[in-house]
């Protein structure tokens, strides 16, 4: 008998697995609909302190967070036109980024900590579209390190469509070592954590390799491999930390191999050794690898947001388009979903703009298909 129950509970797991792979295929669209009229709007939509991310869910939500003293978040159902008034889902709460929608769901998965980390970890979650949060049960692993992860401050969480491991969750973590001081700063890494149970048990992957990085993006490409490209706050002498580092998995994010040094994509301004938070996203069309990342262009300061496009999935960055001159530090990216009013959207949320705070960019490609070529591989002829 227990043989039989275990054998139906493997299959209903299988025919749900198979059911989401195939939803899935309403994920990712077609090209046309990112290109046509070229879009560039700026809103402000949160005032004072810091740390930005955001969202969509699958029918079309955009959820943004913020906050330092507070977590906020404000989410708009019309594209972006217009935005909720602030909820407060925690208070104290610190923003730790990797907001994370769950595809199969539409459960929209936060996190914060106490204070800027080592710190406690909260999570929440939104049943809702965003309206209302509450909060969840949820356990942390530890990697081969023996460490637990840091949750701040990494670019959203994404669900994987594209493998075996179709409907996993996973989110860039890192390890400040026990504490956010220089000194340390060498012994600091990245990873990732990944949830298989919609939330409520996270395991640890393997470190990034390499030491001294910091806040980092994840998206899954259309073949399944996981593209990861990280800040870096430290390098050994010889070693320029002031350009992002990328690597790939191809095992669901458990480990990571094929370290590459970014060179056409700046790591935050060029006068300092620090580096700076990036946004990055995929576009959700079938058959295509388009990735665009965001970060200042800039030899002087935190200013001069830019973003750059990848039509090959991460090996070249042939195209950027500046978004903003002024003000411009961290940033975060997420894209519009198909068969709903943001398909063709991306959405920037970064530190600064015209009034300062958190604003909103909303761009598309044939805005970015305007821009500057950087010299490092080709746009596609389809495209020009």
């Amino acid at each position: 008998m227990n043989r039989l129950l275990i054998f139906f509970a493997f299959l209903a797991t299988l025919v749900l697995k198979v059911s989401f792979i195939q939803a899935q295929d309403n994920l990712e669209g077609e090209i046309k609909a990112h290109l046509g009229t070229p879009k560039h709007s700026l809103q402000q939509i949160f005032a004072g302190e810091r740390f930005p991310n955001i969202v969509v869910t699958p029918k079309g939500t955009i959820v943004a967070t913020w906050g330092t003293s507070s977590l906020k978040s404000r989410r708009s159902t019309d594209g972006g036109e217009t935005w909720s008034d602030v909820v407060e889902i925690q208070k104290p709460g610190f923003q730790s980024g990797g907001l994370t929608v769950n595809d199969k769901t539409g459960e929209i998965i936060v996190f914060t900590e106490e204070h800027h980390p080592p710190a406690k970890i909260s999570v929440y979650i939104s049943r809702d579209e965003g309206s209302t949060f509450e909060p969840l049960e949820a356990s942390f692993g530890k990697d081969s390190r023996g460490n637990g992860p840091d949750l701040h401050m990494n670019d959203n969480g994404v669900t994987l469509r594209h493998s075996k491991y179709a409907g996993r969750l996973i989110r860039p973590a890192r390890c400040y070592s026990g504490k956010n001081d220089r000194s340390l700063w060498p012994k600091h890494y990245t990873n990732a954590i990944f949830s298989d149970d919609g939330g409520k048990t996270w395991n640890v992957s393997e470190p990034f390799p390499g030491f001294g990085f910091g806040e980092a993006c994840i998206v899954e490409l259309s073949d399944g491999t996981l593209y990861y490209n990280s800040r870096r706050h430290w390098a050994p002498e010889g070693e320029s930390p002031l350009r992002r580092w990328s690597a790939t998995s191809s095992d669901g994010g458990k480990t990571w191999d094929n370290v590459k040094f970014v060179k056409v994509l700046p790591d935050g301004p060029q006068n300092t050794n620090y580096g700076c938070m990036g946004g990055l996203t995929r576009l959700p069309i079938k058959g295509h690898d388009i990735l665009i990342y965001s970060n200042c262009d800039s030899d002087n300061g935190r200013n001069r947001g830019t973003v750059w496009a990848s039509f090959d999935g991460g090996k070249t960055w042939p195209l950027k388009r500046r978004v903003f001159d002024g003000s411009f530090a961290y940033s975060a990216m997420t894209v519009g979903r198909p068969g709903t009013v943001t398909e063709g959207n991306i959405y920037l949320n970064f530190e600064g703009g015209p009034k300062g705070g958190s604003t909103v960019a909303t761009l598309n490609l044939a805005w970015l298909l305007g821009g500057e070529k950087t010299g490092d591989g080709k746009i596609p002829d389809s495209l020009k």
